[in-house]
């Protein structure tokens, strides 16, 4: 599975995302199918078994090849749906995750630049009054 150090090299929505679908014996299931039906091996095998069926199982194989890839057609853009609304839920949880990121750096950014920007007001104050040479 995977190792307690790869957490620290994804961002903390892939790890999330990965345990929230693991979870789920659907969306494993959807998953491992989506993965197949995307490989370069779901197509060779295909056009192996349509090649075989059209030259030897059956003498008129078209009526009956026409249903078979027609259902498979359905099921596998069914297929390729889920996998679009699982990359949409994705992105919106990561977006939402950087944004409170980001909203959190520039929260500590502002608020060090507002330090900085009072110690930098008090030196120069103080070495305008002459303050700076009492205590060197």
């Amino acid at each position: 599975m995977s190792r307690p150090d790869d957490q620290a090299r994804h961002h903390p929505v892939v790890v999330a995302h990965r345990a929230s679908r693991s979870s789920d014996l659907q969306l494993r299931i959807a998953d491992a199918i989506t993965k197949f039906a995307g490989s370069m091996m779901f197509v060779y095998l295909h056009a192996v078994a349509f090649l075989v069926w059209m030259l030897v199982a059956e003498s008129n194989p078209w009526p009956t090849l026409t249903l078979v890839v027609s259902l498979e057609a359905i099921f596998l853009s069914t297929f390729v749906m889920i996998g679009q609304n699982r990359q949409a839920v994705f992105q919106q949880a990561k977006a939402d995750h950087d944004f409170v990121e980001q909203e959190l750096e520039l929260k500590t950014n502002t608020e060090l630049t507002r330090a900085i920007h009072a110690m930098t007001t008090e030196i120069h104050r103080r070495l305008a009054s002459g303050e700076a040479d009492g205590n060197a």
